[in-house]
C-alpha cells in the first residue's frame, strides 16, 4: 500500500510536470506571437478546492514593466537553491526557452528588448479578469492576498491606501495579511481593518503591552469549500519594528512565533480542519524553515521576497507557492482534499501579460475613477531615460543609482544611502520618466531625505548590520530586504563571512581614497526609521535632479565587488 507521504510526493511530481508543461507551452506559443488569453488561462480543473493567490501588489493599479533580479544570492542551506538562481540558470532549471514570454516574465536577460515584444505586465483590471475566469470555473475559489497591498504609489500615498482598499474590496478577497500596510500608522490601519468585508489575519500580530494576540487581527479563519473544511492562518511580516519605524505602530508586536503557529495549526486540526493553508508574508527562506519546524501545514502561500516560481517547492509535506509581486502574476492552486487529508495538488503561475489579457470593464472604470483626481500630476514628464531603470536585486539597481546620485547632488553629500527595498516598477530605454514613475520607487510615509555626518567606522557598522540581515545563514535572522544601496562609495563584500567581517575595501569614489574609520563624511539618505527625521521628501529630491539632467543615463555600475556567492 502506498503511504500518504509517498502519494503526496508522486502527486507533487505529477503536479510539477503539469506546471512545467503548461508553462512551457505558453512560453513557446508566445515566442511565436500566437498567445491568446484562453491559452494563458488554460487549466485542467483538479480536486475539489481552488486557491487564488496574489501578493506584494504595492499599490500598482495599472500595467507596468518589472524586471526580475540578476542577482539573488542564497546562503547556508539555501545556496544555489530556488529562488536563489537567476537568468540562464533559472531558465535551465525550469526548461524555459530563451526569448520566450516566460523568459521575459521570470528572468532579466534581454529585458528591454523582450519588453518591447511582449509589453507591460500587471494591472488590477487584468488581475480581475483572471480572478473572474478562475471563479467561473470554480465558483467557490478562495482569493487570498499576501499583503504589501496598500503601499507603493502616488495615489496610494495621497489617499492613505484608500485607492487600493476600494479596488481590493471590489475584487472580493476572502482574507489578507500585512506588512507595509502598518507604515500608514496604526490608527489608519485600525480604521481600514475595522471596515474590511473580509478576514484580516495574523497569528503573529500581538498586543505589545500584554503580549497576547491582538483582537483586531484574527489568527485564522475557516472556510467550507468543496465538501471540506479549509483553515487559513495568517502570518504577517515578522520584523516590522526592525525593518520599519516601530513608532508608527507602538501598540503592536510581531515576530515569527513559530511555537504559536504550531499551536494554531494544532487548534484548527482539532477543530476539524481538513487542509491547512498559511497565508504568509515571511519571505521564502523563512517559509522554508518554518515548514520544517511546524508540522501539519499543507500549503504556504509565500510573500515578501517577491519571488515568482512556476512550480511549488516541497518541504516535507508542505507545498510552498511563490507568486511574484506588483500584480505581475496570479497563482491558481487546486487541491484534492479527501478524508481529512490533502491527496494531491496542481498549480499554475499565471503571468499577467497586459497585451494578452483583456481588462475587466468594471474594474477598469473603478481604477480610472480612483486615479482621475491625480491624473495631471501623475502624467507630468520630468525627463527621459536612455537605459533600463530597475531596482530588483541583492545589490545595486539603476533606479537606486539614480536616487543616490540625486541625494549626492541635491543634498551636497559625499556618500548616499538608499534602502534596499524590492518594490518599484521598471522603465525601458526611451521611456519618459513621469512623476508617477518617481513615486513608484520612493513612495512611503517616512520619506524625508536626511543629511548628516558619519564616521567611516559607523558606515561600516551600518553595512555589516544590513548585510547580516540578508546573508545570515539562519533564515530566521534575515530581517531586511536587499542590501542598502550606496552612492559615492565602493566596497567589497564576502557573503560567507560572519557579521563584522563581510565588508572591506571601502573607497570614496570622488578621490579614490580608502574610507578612513576615524574620519567623518557627509552622508545623505532617506527612509530613516528614526522618529523626527528632517529633510525634504525624497520624491522632490529625485524629481529636481531628473529635471536638471533631462535625460538619465541608466548604466549598471560595478562599485560593489561580491565574493563568496
Amino acid at each position: 500500500m502506498i503511504s500518504r507521504r509517498d502519494f503526496l510526493q508522486v502527486s507533487m511530481a505529477a503536479s510539477a510536470i503539469v506546471g512545467a508543461s503548461g508553462f512551457g507551452r505558453w512560453s513557446q506559443l508566445a515566442a511565436q506571437q500566437a498567445l491568446t488569453q484562453d491559452q494563458l488561462l488554460e487549466f485542467e480543473t483538479f480536486g475539489n478546492i481552488s486557491l487564488i493567490h496574489v501578493t506584494d501588489i504595492h499599490g500598482q493599479l495599472k500595467p507596468i514593466y518589472f524586471r526580475e533580479p540578476s542577482v539573488n544570492i542564497g546562503v547556508g542551506n539555501n545556496s544555489g537553491a530556488v529562488p536563489h538562481i537567476t537568468g540562464a540558470d533559472f531558465r535551465r532549471a525550469y526548461g524555459i526557452a530563451d526569448g520566450s514570454a516566460s523568459a521575459y516574465a521570470l528572468t532579466y536577460n534581454d529585458f528591454s528588448a523582450l519588453a518591447q515584444t511582449y509589453g507591460r505586465v500587471g494591472g488590477m483590471d487584468r488581475v480581475a479578469t483572471v480572478v473572474n475566469a478562475i471563479r467561473a470555473d470554480r465558483p467557490d475559489a478562495l482569493l487570498l492576498d499576501g499583503g504589501d497591498t496598500w503601499h507603493g504609489s502616488y495615489t496610494c500615498h495621497h489617499t492613505q491606501g484608500q485607492d487600493m482598499v476600494n479596488v481590493m474590496n471590489a475584487l472580493k478577497p476572502d482574507a489578507m495579511t500585512f506588512h507595509w500596510e502598518f507604515t500608514l500608522g496604526s490608527d489608519r490601519v485600525n480604521e481600514i481593518v475595522e471596515g474590511l468585508p473580509f478576514a484580516a489575519l495574523g497569528q503573529n500580530i500581538f498586543d505589545a503591552e500584554w503580549d497576547e494576540p491582538a483582537e483586531l487581527f484574527k489568527p485564522y479563519k475557516f472556510f467550507d469549500r468543496g465538501g471540506a473544511k479549509v483553515a487559513v492562518i495568517g502570518q504577517a511580516f515578522p520584523y516590522m519594528p526592525i525593518a520599519n519605524p516601530g513608532w508608527m505602530f507602538p501598540e503592536y508586536s510581531f515576530g515569527i512565533r513559530d511555537e504559536h503557529m504550531q499551536e494554531m495549526v494544532d487548534e484548527v486540526r482539532d477543530a476539524g480542519a481538513d487542509v491547512v493553508v498559511v497565508l504568509s508574508h515571511n519571505g521564502f527562506d523563512v517559509d522554508k524553515k518554518m515548514a520544517g519546524v511546524v508540522s501539519g501545514i499543507d500549503v504556504i502561500l509565500s510573500g515578501h521576497t517577491h519571488d515568482a516560481l512556476p512550480e511549488p517547492v516541497l518541504v516535507g509535506q508542505t507545498h510552498i507557492i511563490a507568486s511574484g509581486s506588483n500584480g505581475k502574476f496570479v497563482s491558481r492552486v487546486d487541491l484534492d482534499v479527501r478524508d481529512g487529508q490533502l491527496m494531491g495538488l496542481r498549480h499554475k503561475l499565471i503571468p499577467i501579460l497586459s497585451d494578452v489579457i483583456a481588462p475587466d470593464p468594471m474594474m477598469r472604470a473603478l481604477i480610472d475613477n480612483e486615479r482621475a483626481p491625480h491624473e495631471a500630476a501623475l502624467r507630468e514628464v520630468l525627463g527621459q531615460t536612455d537605459g533600463t531603470l530597475y531596482r530588483r536585486g541583492n545589490f545595486n539597481g539603476t533606479w537606486d543609482d539614480l536616487i543616490c546620485d540625486a541625494l549626492l547632488s541635491e543634498r551636497d553629500a559625499e556618500i548616499a544611502m538608499s534602502p534596499g527595498v524590492r518594490w518599484g516598477p521598471s522603465l525601458i530605454p526611451g521611456d519618459d520618466i513621469t512623476r508617477e514613475d518617481v513615486w513608484n520607487v520612493t513612495s512611503m510615509s517616512y520619506g524625508a531625505a536626511y543629511r548628516t555626518e558619519m564616521t567611516g567606522e559607523f558606515i561600516k557598522v551600518i553595512l555589516e548590520d544590513v548585510a547580516d540581515n540578508i546573508f545570515n545563514p539562519d533564515p530566521y535572522y534575515q530581517q531586511g530586504g536587499d542590501m542598502v544601496r550606496i552612492g559615492g562609495m565602493g566596497y567589497r563584500i564576502d557573503v560567507n563571512q560572519p557579521q563584522g567581517s563581510r565588508i572591506s575595501d571601502m573607497t570614496l569614489l570622488s578621490s579614490g581614497e580608502a574610507i578612513d574609520p576615524a574620519k567623518s563624511y557627509v552622508v545623505a539618505g532617506w527612509a530613516s526609521v528614526n522618529e523626527g527625521t528632517e529633510g525634504p521628501q525624497i520624491w522632490d529630491v529625485v524629481e529636481s535632479h531628473i529635471k536638471k539632467l533631462g535625460t538619465v543615463s541608466a548604466t549598471p555600475r560595478d562599485t560593489v565587488t561580491v565574493v563568496g556567492a
